[in-house]
């Protein structure tokens, strides 16, 4: 079974936090959610989302996945707090998968991560960050090597189904895709 880190911090994103988490359970994933803190987390438009345990808990255990929600000034705390960087570096030395939405993607561009990849992220939320030979795209979901990047709350389904079919394969999204109801066919 994938094992699958998503880090909640004050000020995310619901829409893009629940999707993701929803997405990947339905997908047979052992989802994690962990908080920068103890405590509730209040997202960006006022949801208040319990993480299943604190950062520090879930940094004891190996992940194959870790997931960025964006949102502000959610994905500002993700990008300022040095276990986040710490957990990326580690997932990204080991060729785990990492992946960010909406805002989020800084981290990833602070981190040096996006360095010579092809990425997306909100318009506007990666200006004024230096990065060497990143190619910016408009896509809804780009994978480039182990690092998968979004747009925003209208690509969060996009985004979780591309996060399954890099983890269990293109049925597998198919499976969890077709009772989503998603054409309007």
């Amino acid at each position: 079974m994938a094992s699958v880190l998503v880090p909640l911090a004050q000020g995310c994103e619901e829409l893009e936090a629940v999707t993701i988490t929803d997405l990947l359970t339905r997908a047979g994933a052992e989802v994690i959610t962990a908080g920068l803190d103890d405590r509730p987390v209040t997202a960006s438009r006022g949801m208040v989302l319990v993480p299943g345990m604190d950062l520090d808990t879930a940094m004891q255990r190996d992940f194959d996945m870790i997931v960025l929600p964006g949102g502000l000034p959610g994905a500002d705390h993700l990008n300022a707090d040095p276990r986040i960087h710490q957990l990326l570096a580690s997932m990204h030395d080991n060729r785990k998968w990492i992946a960010a939405i909406c805002a989020a993607p800084k981290v990833l561009a602070t981190a040096g991560l996006l360095n010579g990849r092809h990425a997306t992220s909100y318009p506007g939320s990666l200006e004024g960050i230096e990065t060497e030979d990143m190619h910016y795209e408009e896509s809804p979901v780009v994978v480039d090597g182990n690092i998968i990047t979004s747009r925003g709350p209208g690509t969060a389904m996009d985004f979780a189904l591309t996060l399954i079919e890099v983890l269990f394969g293109k049925d597998k999204r198919q499976e969890v895709e077709a009772p989503l109801v998603r054409s309007c066919a």
